[in-house]
């Protein structure tokens, strides 16, 4: 099993820096206007030919109404007939996609996000389920990883009877906190009662995993009411959790400007949120997964990362990473053998191309081997928390301490620092160092000093 991991004051004020999630690398930041669709359909042309499973993520981008905090692709309206136009266009998505794949390709992992996937009334939520297992190789046996994004306060028990029957056996529910000020300061209502009702139902329909996710750093916010929130958490019971760190970007994202960032709390009262939340989830048997991600010892993610087995994409960590991932919807990211490519974020662009029959790739990217490699690296390292030097060699036909020679000086500092152990073996990152892992993938990225760091969260 691995070690927990260790809270280091010091280490963590020292490398607490901006920088990438690494849901992919290269990260999205690199993705230009050069690769298009001729790109997307060659990859899936490959794909194939190789018979590769897949993993579909759909954007539904609708919400009824707006949170302050949320940095997603997203169109706030109370006008559910939006959906209709956006649900025809994505259809035609679907058809134009699956016809270059064969389909004997199974679909492994279906994830629906947003916005929020339930501002869709259940006869849209039908069709469009229909849709895609027409033109899809969807699981009929409940085998497949089908998860989707729940708001709450728009699902009751007849909404998840309906998700359950379509074949969605996962769901990842929005909390981010329960404090009634909280709450009202980043605009979003919504009691433990809700929240609970929306598991229960989960629970009685046999959905195999439920995920909640928090957020600390929001305004008024305070070390004693996240913990409060934290405990009320753990007594749901969530088979996984993901505790995110609030990254205030007002410049970047409009709706932020609505919080008063004197409300924020202090970095030193964030780095208390954290740590006591870690001591809380530790002592109720959650495991460390990585970045922000937590499980309970039997759950699939915490299997994989004790078998070295896990991996990590554009939908976070996952047990899925062989397959190819296939983006629908406005702003989604595909991922196919050596393709980056997404569609465009802008919703009148994405339903005017497909209203003309093309698809909606605006941007991407297509990886070379330098990529191909230190992606091999990160993944190692923020997956497992180590690195096999020969696997690498063996892999890429390349001498590891040859072809990153110039990192070498950085690695000895965060050894004698005491985040990882430096050998001619590999990288071992050690329990102090766990928390600050994106860091240490950070030593590997080549395109980070060409980057402006204020595009990224930090570490904690």
């Amino acid at each position: 099993m691995l070690d927990a991991i260790r809270w280091d004051t010091d280490l963590i004020r020292r490398y607490d820096l901006a920088g990438p999630r690494y849901t992919s690398y290269p990260t999205a930041v690199q993705f230009h206007s050069q690769v298009g669709t001729f790109d997307l359909l060659h990859a899936l042309r490959e794909s194939r030919k190789a018979l590769r499973p897949l993993s579909l993520y759909v954007h539904v981008p609708f919400c009824a109404n707006i949170c302050y905090y949320c940095a997603c692709n997203k169109v706030i309206t109370k006008d559910r007939g939006r959906a209709l136009p956006y649900l025809q266009r994505m259809e035609q998505e679907i058809q134009l996609i699956a016809c270059h794949l064969d389909p004997g390709q199974k679909v492994e992992q279906l994830h629906f996000g947003g916005g929020t996937p339930t501002f869709l009334s259940h006869d849209e939520l039908r069709q469009l389920m229909s849709h895609l297992r027409q033109h899809f190789n969807l699981l009929d046996d409940d085998s497949g990883d089908y998860g989707i994004e729940i708001d709450p306060r728009e699902a009751d028990w007849s909404t998840m009877g309906l998700l359950r029957e379509l074949g969605f056996n996962r769901v990842s529910i929005g909390l981010q906190d329960l404090d009634p000020a909280v709450q009202r300061a980043v605009n979003r209502l919504q009691s433990l009662e809700e929240t609970r009702a929306v598991i229960e139902a989960a629970r009685t329909l046999q959905f195999r995993s439920i995920n909640i996710d928090l957020i600390y750093g929001l305004p008024k916010q305070t070390p004693d009411n996240f913990a409060r929130t934290v405990e009320e958490v753990i007594n749901l019971q969530p088979d996984r959790l993901s505790v995110f760190n609030y990254a205030h970007l007002p410049e970047r994202f409009m709706p932020q400007r609505r919080i008063n960032s004197h409300e924020l709390p202090e970095p030193a009262e964030k780095l208390q949120m954290l740590q006591r939340t870690i001591e809380q989830l530790t002592a109720a048997g959650y495991r460390y997964i990585g970045m922000d991600h937590f499980a309970l010892p039997d759950d699939e993610l915490a299997i994989a990362q004790e078998e070295s087995t896990l991996q990590r994409n554009f939908q976070g960590y996952t047990t899925h990473g062989h397959c190819d991932l296939i983006g629908l919807g406005v702003s989604a990211i595909s991922q196919i053998g050596d393709l980056y490519c997404q569609n465009s974020s802008d919703l009148t662009q994405y339903q005017n191309l497909l209203g003309g029959a093309q698809l909606a790739t605006s941007r991407g990217l297509v990886c070379n081997q330098d990529d191909r490699i230190r992606r091999a690296v990160i993944q190692q390292l923020i997956c497992n928390f180590s690195l096999d030097f020969e696997a690498i060699e063996q892999q890429f036909n390349i001498d590891f301490r040859g072809y990153f020679g110039d990192l070498w000086p950085q690695l000895q500092t965060m050894a004698e620092d005491g985040l990882i152990t430096l050998s001619n073996e590999g990288i071992e990152v050690l329990p102090a160092g766990r928390l600050l892992v994106r860091s240490v993938c950070m030593v590997f990225d080549t395109y980070l000093e060409q980057q402006n760091r204020q595009r990224f969260s930090r570490v904690i």
